[in-house]
């Protein structure tokens, strides 16, 4: 579970981040929400740190951003791995011993 402590740790300090920035605490939320994964959350903690964003919008554009390269990996990823069953069916054959 320590994955899953982590992970709310950070939620938690986006969304003080973001709220020390001026904007709603729910705003916050919602982007830890979208964000959902631990490497995503710290992305977007570095973003707010060193971009310093002038709007919500900015912000809202990163999530989107980092969002989308998150399933853009998931969906190599998932590829990858269905290639090298296929692969595997290819070079093995069918296991049908019955």
């Amino acid at each position: 579970m320590a994955g899953k402590d982590q992970r709310e740790r950070l939620a938690e300090e986006l969304v003080n981040q973001i709220a020390e920035m001026g904007y709603p605490r729910s705003f916050g939320q919602l982007i830890a929400v979208q964000l959902g994964t631990e490497s995503t959350l710290l992305r977007m903690l570095h973003y707010l740190s060193s971009v310093q964003p002038n709007s919500a919008e900015e912000i809202a554009d990163e999530m989107l951003a980092i969002c989308s390269d998150r399933d853009r990996w998931r969906k190599k990823k998932e590829a990858e791995y269905y290639n090298a069953a296929y692969n595997k069916l290819i070079r093995d054959g069918l296991d049908t011993d019955d």
